[in-house]
């Protein structure tokens, strides 16, 4: 039960951040790009190659907190139905550009954020 509610709150924590930073992005103007989900899940990336490399690095994070902040914390925060349904937006709307922008990005930087994240705590 303990590890269920660790999970809960930090997807909760997570859902609560996403959504702050998805409406910071909308009230900069960001409309046709969907920078908002793309920095989350960019960040969410960074952060799951941190968590993990800290849980192997000398146990700094033990199983549940791991749990806690991967698939709690990373799950709430990032979304990848929110990308694929941003991604019918554009198809449907024409914005081939930011489509094919959108999804080479996301997958590119998104391994890059996990490879750096992980190397990063591997520095110390």
């Amino acid at each position: 039960m303990k590890v269920i509610l660790l999970i809960f709150t930090g997807s909760g924590v997570g859902g609560v951040l996403r959504y702050f930073t998805q409406k910071f992005f909308i009230d900069m103007g960001y409309t046709s790009f969907p920078a908002g989900t793309f920095i989350v899940n960019i960040i969410g990336c960074f952060l799951i190659g941190v968590f993990h490399a800290l849980a192997q690095k000398n146990n700094l994070l033990g199983p549940q907190l791991l749990l806690a902040l991967t698939t709690g914390f990373c799950g709430g925060f990032t979304t990848f139905s929110t990308f694929a349904n941003e991604n019918m937006s554009l198809l449907h709307n024409g914005d081939y550009f930011y489509l094919i922008l959108y999804i080479s990005l996301s997958v590119i930087l998104g391994i890059g954020a996990v490879i750096l994240g992980t190397n990063c705590v591997k520095l110390f």
